[in-house]
C-alpha cells in the first residue's frame, strides 16, 4: 500500500493495510455478528488473495470483498460455503460517501496480489485454542491435539452412550465436516484418516456432535471446526473426504424419503426440504 498502518474503518470491522498483508479488526459491539466477534482479529497475507471487489451495498452503503484463495484459510474450509452474507469475515460494509476512498484502497491492494489459483497449504491462522461448545447431544474441546466428546445424558443416543466419551487424536483424523446449524441436520463430524466407514447420520456416530436450537452456533462451532482441520492438515495430507464420506445410494434414498416425511408432516419448511434434497443427491 502507499503506507504502512492505513486504516479503513466500516461497519462491525477495520481493515488495516500493511506492505504484505491485511489485519482485519472486528468490533464487539451489540450488533457485531457473533462470529466477528469470536475472531476478534485476523491477519490475512495477501499471498492468501488473489482479488478485490467494491460493489453497491443496501440501503446507501457500499461492499468491499476480499477473494481469499481456495484452501487458504481454513475458517473458509470448514465454512464449505454454509456462510450466509452477513456472516462473511471478508465483506466489508462502508458508508455510501466512503466509495471513492474504499475504490482508491481497492485499487492499491488489486496492484499488490500477485497470486490466484488454489493454495498449498493454510496461509491464514485459524483461530486459537483451546476451544470448546456445547452441541445437542455432548460437548466438544479441543486442545490443539486431541478432540473430546462427552455425552449428555438428555440428548446423546443410545449408539453414542454404549460407545462411550471418545477422544480423537489428529493424528488419526483425515478431515471435518461441518454442516451449519442454521440448517437441516446440523453436525460436527470428524472424518477418519483410514477412511473407515462411519454412520450416515450424526446423531448416530460417535465422531460426531449434532446440533440443534440454541446449540453449536456458528460462532463457536465454525471456529471449533476450523481449529481441527488446521491441526490436522500440519500433520500430514488429509485423507480425500468425499471419497472417505461417500454415501450409499440405498441410504441416501432412505433419508430423501425420510425428509420428504417430515415435509408432509409440517416439520421441514419448503426451502429446507430443497435445500436438503439437494445436499443429499449430491453426496451420490
Amino acid at each position: 500500500m502507499s503506507r504502512m498502518g492505513d486504516v479503513l474503518a466500516g461497519f462491525h470491522a477495520a481493515w488495516e493495510f500493511e506492505s504484505d498483508s491485511v489485519l482485519i479488526r472486528y468490533e464487539r459491539g451489540i450488533r457485531t455478528p457473533k462470529l466477528f466477534q469470536a475472531l476478534g482479529e485476523r491477519r490475512v497475507p495477501l499471498t492468501a488473495l488473489q482479488g478485490v471487489s467494491l460493489s453497491p451495498g443496501r440501503r446507501g452503503t457500499v461492499v468491499l470483498r476480499a477473494e481469499v484463495r481456495p484452501g487458504a484459510d481454513p475458517l473458509l474450509e470448514a465454512a464449505d460455503g454454509q456462510l450466509k452474507e452477513h456472516g462473511d469475515p471478508y465483506r466489508l460494509v462502508l458508508p455510501a460517501e466512503k466509495e471513492t476512498l474504499a475504490e482508491y484502497y481497492a485499487d492499491e491492494l488489486r496492484a499488490l496480489l500477485t497470486e490466484s489459483g488454489p493454495a498449498d497449504r493454510f496461509l491464514v491462522a485459524g483461530p486459537a485454542g483451546p476451544l470448546s461448545f456445547k452441541a445437542y447431544d455432548g460437548k466438544a474441546s479441543f486442545d490443539g491435539t486431541t478432540v473430546r466428546f462427552r455425552w449428555f445424558w438428555t440428548g446423546a443416543s443410545s449408539a453414542k452412550w454404549k460407545a462411550g466419551d471418545q477422544s480423537f487424536p489428529v493424528t488419526e483424523l483425515g478431515g471435518v465436516e461441518w454442516r451449519s446449524p442454521e440448517l437441516f441436520e446440523g453436525h460436527l463430524r470428524l472424518l477418519r484418516r483410514d477412511g473407515a466407514d462411519q454412520p450416515a447420520q450424526a446423531d448416530q456416530d460417535p465422531a460426531a456432535v449434532v446440533f440443534g436450537l440454541g446449540y453449536g452456533p456458528v460462532h463457536e462451532s465454525l471456529p471449533f471446526a476450523a481449529a481441527v482441520l488446521e491441526a490436522v492438515r500440519a500433520r500430514g495430507p488429509m485423507a480425500a473426504v468425499a471419497a472417505a464420506h461417500r454415501r450409499d445410494p440405498a441410504d441416501i434414498a432412505d433419508r430423501i424419503r425420510h425428509l420428504g416425511e417430515l415435509h408432509q408432516a409440517g416439520l421441514v419448511t419448503d426451502e429446507e426440504f430443497s435445500v436438503k434434497k439437494a445436499e443429499l443427491l449430491a453426496e451420490l
